[in-house]
Parts: structure tokens; C-alpha cells; sequence
């Protein structure tokens, strides 16, 4: 069994962070098509190719989230550059019968026998499980799907720590709706306090766990753009009120912002965690943040690999220095 603390420390050192590339087929291909790509299994390959073989990336990058056949594809190539290979450990959403708007996350069935495989076969070092929260109004989330997705949280990790593995617990609030930051930080201290307690509740070692978060954040259709202090100070209070010192690090989702917005309230959330005393490592998990320039660059053609290289490498390179609150 690996030593989880330092694991996990490794996937926060300082400047370093993680890209998610772990989104289903349908979820790329939608991507795709966006900026003019027609999808396909071999173009899906090339640009995974592309990003993973980028010269450089493990300045800034410890750890890579994979899907199941992402991970039987690129973990030899992660680790031969130093980088921890992850797998995405949740098989996503079911809604819940009580309140149809919200759901849980599934997957906890056939876990071990994933859990078992990835250690086993391609030496994955950390597993993520995510959790979706949704606001609207007063009416959600309710208390019941918050505990609930909590507790399989906790059950998740567990286990994976029992597979010698980093659980990353993400507890995402989605920034979809209208609801103000004063309703998202709210929300986002219930659904974290509900993680924590179940967490302790399943006596998970808190010294080898990673909390994945959203920043506190104004929903999408607010018609408000938050500024990166208003972002750090409000994410900060709710952290520093609810996640207990001893968890290892803190990684932030990107959710809904722009590559400059998740980049600008990344650096702010650090500088204002240092002036702070905050008591872990804070640094990102991001997945469209770090891709969107290169993937509107490439276009799927070959030509333009260099290029798109080139802006995934420019972007990781201003996320990193923004890890290190710059």
C-alpha cells in the first residue's frame, strides 16, 4: 500500500495542480462539434494524444483524472513523465425518486472490482467521485440529497483508500441558475459540512484525502460577473469555517468560467489563503479551463497540433503560476 499522505501532497505541491480529462465520449463529442469537429473514436484519440504528449506539462501538472479506458491507454505514459495517473471512480447520476430536479451519484456496486483493477494493473494513484448539487431558489438542494450524496461520498472513499489509493471528494454546487453568491455560499458550506461529517463518520484518514470544491460563485444567469476578491473571500470563509485542518489539500473545479476567470479567481483564492494562514495546499483540478484555447486551435487537423500545444502549454503555465498565488 502506497503512503496516502504523501500521495497526496504530491498532487498539490505547490505551482503543480491536475487536468480532468475524464468526461464521457458524448460529453467530448459535444465539445467537438461546438468548434466545428466532427467526431470520431480516432479524433477523440488524437487530441487525448495531443494534450498528454505536450512537452512540458508536468511542470505544472502532478496528476492526470482519467476515464476507465483513458487509463488503460495513458498510465504507463504518466508515469514514465512523473505524473500520477487517476481514474474517475463514479458511473454519474440517477435521479432521486423523492425529488426528481436533483440526483445521486452511482457506482458503488461495482467499485471494488474498478478500484481493484486500476491499482492492480495500472498503478493509479488517486480516485475521484463527484457529486452534483443543484440550487434553485429555497426549494433546492434539499437536505436529503445533500446527506445522501455525502454519505456515498464517504462510502466511496473508504474504499479506495482501502485499495491504497487518494480519494478525491468532489462536492460540486453547480453554478447553473440564477441564485446570488450569498445563496451559493450558503449551499456550498451545507454541502461541505455534510461531506466532512460523513467523512469522520466512516473514520476516513482526512491526512490523505483531497476535497474538491467549487469556488463560491454567482450562478450563471444572475447577470453577475463576481470579482475574483468577492470569489476568494466568500470560498475562503466557507473552507476555513467547515473543512478541517487536517485534510491535505483543497482542489478547485473550474465549472462554467472562462480559462482568464478561473485562472484570475484561482490566484486570488491563493493569495488571499496565504495572507490568511489557510491550513492546506490550494490548487486546481480543471478540465475545459486548460483545454478550450487548444482545442478551438487544433480544429482536428494535424497541421495545427503545434499551435494547440503550444496554447495548452501557455494556459497550464498561467494556471500553474496562479496555484503559486502569481
Amino acid at each position: 500500500m502506497i503512503d496516502l499522505e504523501a500521495c497526496a501532497r504530491s498532487l498539490v505541491a505547490e505551482g503543480k495542480g491536475l487536468l480532468a480529462l475524464d468526461e464521457s465520449d458524448e460529453a467530448l463529442d459535444a465539445r467537438f462539434s461546438a468548434v466545428g469537429i466532427t467526431p470520431s473514436a480516432p479524433l477523440r484519440k488524437k487530441y487525448h494524444d495531443l494534450l498528454l504528449q505536450t512537452p512540458g506539462i508536468e511542470e505544472c501538472i502532478s496528476g492526470v483524472l482519467l476515464s476507465k479506458g483513458g487509463v488503460t491507454t495513458y498510465a504507463k505514459t504518466l508515469h514514465d513523465r512523473n505524473i500520477v495517473p487517476g481514474i474517475r471512480a463514479d458511473e454519474g447520476a440517477e435521479p432521486m425518486g423523492e425529488s426528481e430536479h436533483e440526483c445521486l451519484t452511482k457506482g458503488l456496486i461495482s467499485l471494488p472490482e474498478l478500484l481493484t483493477e486500476s491499482r492492480k494493473m495500472h498503478h493509479t494513484g488517486f480516485a475521484k467521485w463527484r457529486a452534483l448539487i443543484r440550487i434553485n431558489g429555497d426549494h433546492l438542494p434539499t437536505a436529503n440529497a445533500v446527506v445522501e450524496n455525502a454519505k456515498r461520498l464517504a462510502m466511496y472513499a473508504r474504499q479506495v483508500q482501502e485499495h491504497g489509493m487518494v480519494p478525491i471528494v468532489e462536492m460540486e454546487v453547480s453554478s447553473e441558475g440564477s441564485h446570488s453568491r450569498l445563496r451559493a455560499k450558503a449551499v456550498t458550506e451545507e454541502a461541505l459540512s455534510a461531506l466532512v461529517h460523513a467523512l469522520e463518520d466512516q473514520a476516513i484518514d482526512l491526512s490523505g484525502v483531497l476535497v474538491e470544491t467549487s469556488m463560491v460563485r454567482s450562478g450563471k444567469e444572475s447577470g453577475r460577473i463576481d470579482s475574483p476578491e468577492e470569489v476568494a473571500a466568500d470560498t475562503l470563509e466557507v473552507l476555513q469555517k467547515v473543512v478541517p485542518r487536517h485534510v491535505l489539500g483543497i482542489v478547485f473545479l473550474s465549472g462554467g468560467q472562462t480559462p482568464d476567470q478561473a485562472t484570475d479567481n484561482l490566484r486570488a483564492i491563493v493569495q488571499a489563503g496565504k495572507k490568511g494562514n489557510a491550513p492546506w495546499p490550494l490548487t486546481f483540478c480543471y478540465a475545459r479551463a486548460l483545454q478550450e484555447e487548444a482545442l478551438a486551435i487544433w480544429g482536428g487537423k494535424e497541421e495545427h497540433a503545434g499551435a494547440a500545444e503550444e496554447a495548452f502549454l501557455t494556459r497550464l503555465r498561467k494556471v500553474g503560476a496562479a496555484a503559486r498565488g502569481e
